[in-house]
């Protein structure tokens, strides 16, 4: 049986584990010991972000919603209740768009909903 020389596939591993940590500071970016555990760890950082940039957002767009309606003199809570109870199925992402890109057509739900 010949002789496998495995030395391709370790330098490659190492490789690909380098690149990802490209920028990173100290011995995190160049030694593999350091470099593997500190990818592991961006990975879940990653992971993790992109699940609460969600929520990040939504809290954003009430924001943006309670700050339009309140020139109406409406609070975001009841604003959402008055809309559930119209029928109107805007979501709140739309609903904030159209407040800040096109405030009269807010003023004419807002008129409705009263």
């Amino acid at each position: 049986m010949p002789r496998v020389k495995r030395g391709m596939m370790h330098s490659k591993r190492r490789k690909n584990v380098l690149s990802r940590t490209k920028g990173f500071m100290w011995g995190r970016k160049s030694k593999i010991s350091l470099a593997r555990t500190a990818t592991m760890k961006a990975g879940q950082h990653a992971y993790n972000s992109r699940k609460t940039k969600k929520r990040d957002i939504r809290g954003l767009w009430q924001v943006n919603i309670n700050a339009a309606v309140r020139q109406f003199g409406f609070s975001y809570s009841r604003f959402m209740d008055a809309l559930k109870k119209k029928g109107i199925l805007l979501n709140r992402k739309m609903l904030a768009e159209i407040a800040k890109t096109q405030p009269e057509v807010f003023a004419k739900i807002t008129e409705f909903v009263k």
